[in-house]
């Protein structure tokens, strides 16, 4: 008998790094958790791993059903895995601009993906493509990552903590945390973990300037930083509860992954880059003493057939040409 219980040691408990650098030959220190090392290799597997088994334990995902979800990538290829891995059949309905490698990923795991072009209504018709699905076919089960209170609430029991246990191996607190915002859940979830008991604890959003869709609260421009920015605000960030929206600008944030690659030796995706990079600027604007924490959501696997793979012009403004990578500890 297929468990979720099963799953659980592959999701969690992932390292967190120590990432020393100078700026402007300054030295440096962030810190950041290793989400490579989940069960499909990102963040996303611990909300999908969440909201699945929640709705095992509610009754709302029965056996025989059709998990059917809107996604820019990850969480689809979580819910692919996942829910293959229980017997259950998976639909992705996914914007069809993501990169080759997501798609095919979903393909492997078993999913049957429909892609959403822009004239179908890009990602928000993805969304709605999923909810006619469900409405037409009573054995489905949604798993509404934008909505779904239990995405925020996997972050706050499982990232947060595991956040500030790793801290304390360094001997420090946090005093801020920044990631880029896709459904919102992770910045969320983890937010309210570390300001628990009123603790003064920054927590801010993070969206590409080319598409700053949160500080105008409509989908604006386009951007490269794929799994953020899905063109909406989801009903589960709550702008009100969080510090100031950071922004980093795409061609900075594929930079700023290169150079972890050649540098430090640390594959990771553009969204990551493009967090480091927030975590540099709170870090220079909090002082060098303060403790920022963000996110690295996944690996450069999946963006190999991206602009992740090709030369990238630096402008002025960026902040990568003004950092050194030097070195990373890790703890568990």
């Amino acid at each position: 008998m297929r468990s979720i219980n099963g799953i659980a040691a592959l999701v969690g408990q992932t390292p967190l790094l120590e990432i020393r650098y100078t700026f402007n030959g300054q030295p440096r220190r962030l810190y950041a958790k290793y989400e490579l090392l989940n069960m499909t290799g990102s963040v996303k597997d611990r909300m999908a791993f969440y909201i699945i088994r929640r709705a095992i334990e509610r009754g709302e995902l029965r056996e025989g059903a059709v998990i059917a979800e809107a996604t820019s990538g990850n969480t689809g290829i979580s819910i692919s895995a996942i829910g293959r891995a229980l017997g259950h059949r998976v639909r992705i309905y996914m914007p069809d601009w993501m990169s080759y490698e997501r798609v095919q990923l979903m393909h492997n795991l078993g999913a049957e993906v429909v892609p959403v072009s822009k004239a179908q209504g890009g990602f928000i018709g993805a969304v709605k493509m999923a909810q006619e699905y469900a409405d037409e076919n009573a054995n489905t089960f949604l798993p509404r990552q934008f909505d779904n209170a239990d995405n925020v609430e996997a972050h706050e029991i499982m990232t947060g903590p595991e956040i500030e246990t790793q801290l304390g191996q360094f001997g420090v607190a946090a005093d801020a945390f920044v990631a880029g915002v896709g459904t919102g859940g992770t910045v969320m979830g983890v937010g309210r973990h570390l300001r628990r008991g009123a603790r003064k604890v920054r927590i801010h959003p993070l969206e590409p300037a080319n598409s700053p869709t949160m500080s105008t609260g409509k989908k604006v421009g386009s951007h490269r930083i794929q799994g953020i920015s899905d063109e909406f605000i989801p009903s589960i960030v709550k702008l009100a509860e969080l510090d100031s929206v950071v922004d980093v600008w795409d061609g900075d944030a594929i930079l700023m992954a290169q150079s972890l690659a050649h540098r430090l030796g640390l594959g990771l995706g553009i969204s990551s880059g493009a967090n480091i990079i927030g975590a540099m600027k709170l870090v220079e604007e909090m002082g060098p003493e303060a403790v920022v924490v963000t996110v690295l959501c996944d690996c450069n696997k999946k963006y190999l057939s991206t602009a992740l793979a090709n030369v990238e012009p630096p402008q002025e403004g960026y902040i990568t040409p003004q950092v050194r990578l030097q070195s990373f500890t890790s703890v568990r």
